[in-house]
């Protein structure tokens, strides 16, 4: 394990260099960042990674998509509605309705680590990692923060300064998918914005691993995760150049 960090957490931190269940552990019967699957998640001793974004009424929801068909009988983006309305949707594949973000602690209770990712846009930044600080605050188990926007990492340390912080990232190849220009991705996937975050840790996709710029901060002290690692074949491929898979669709 690398060195404990000043200030941070230790049970987080060790929670870092475990397996972490990407969205829980999900599978047919289960859907992703559903409560049975963190329930799932935290009785197999997986850390947990789940996607956080705000409701209408500033409540903090956990889900991935920005808009709510692929996962639910609703329609529309999940800005656009309130806790009310978003908790009485059903996800797909049973039961399971979407979860706030203090569901799904209150059903984790502190038997494992929690990475809340942050999906926060550019020019967005500040309330949902108010409102992530203030609930995780309140929170007595282990958890840690991550975004793919750089900015999102390093504001969050004004609410929470010892809270575990972590910069998402990727090849950022799409670029249909990624409306950025050359130069943003460029920066984006060679880490050149690590100073401006000031992560404790890396989640890197697999697609951008090996990094010449990764190797450097992990030498360093910085622990890498990957994702999302679907496969023993997958994890042997990446498992040199980080220190825990960020997994799905197996049991590492």
């Amino acid at each position: 394990m690398k060195p404990l960090p000043p200030s941070v957490n230790a049970e987080a931190w060790a929670g870092l260099h475990r397996p972490i269940a990407h969205r829980g552990l999900w599978d047919a019967e289960r859907p992703e960042n559903s409560l049975a699957a963190f329930d799932a998640a935290a009785a197999a001793g997986y850390g947990i990674e789940l996607d956080v974004q705000l409701s209408a009424d500033g409540e903090v929801i956990v889900f991935h998509d920005d808009r709510l068909e692929r996962l639910t009988e609703g329609h529309g983006r999940l800005c656009d509605h309130g806790v009310a309305a978003l908790g009485a949707l059903k996800l797909v594949g049973g039961p399971e309705r979407l979860p706030t973000l203090e569901q799904a602690l209150t059903v984790v209770a502190g038997r494992t680590l929690v990475v809340v990712e942050l999906k926060v846009l550019g020019g967005e930044e500040g309330p949902l990692e108010a409102r992530v600080a203030a609930i995780l605050d309140a929170y007595s188990g282990p958890a840690a923060v991550l975004s793919f926007n750089p900015l999102a990492v390093a504001g969050f340390a004004n609410f929470s300064p010892n809270r575990l912080r972590g910069l998402n990232s990727m090849a950022y190849t799409d670029a249909a998918q990624w409306p950025l220009n050359p130069a943003q991705r460029h920066g984006l996937s060679t880490l050149q914005h690590v100073d401006e975050a000031k992560p404790h840790f890396l989640s890197l996709g697999l697609d951008m691993l090996p990094s010449f710029e990764a190797a450097a901060l992990r030498a360093g002290g910085m622990p890498v995760a990957a994702w999302t690692v679907r496969g023993p074949a997958q994890w042997d491929r990446v498992r040199l150049f980080c220190d825990t898979p960020i997994f799905e669709g197996w049991r590492p």
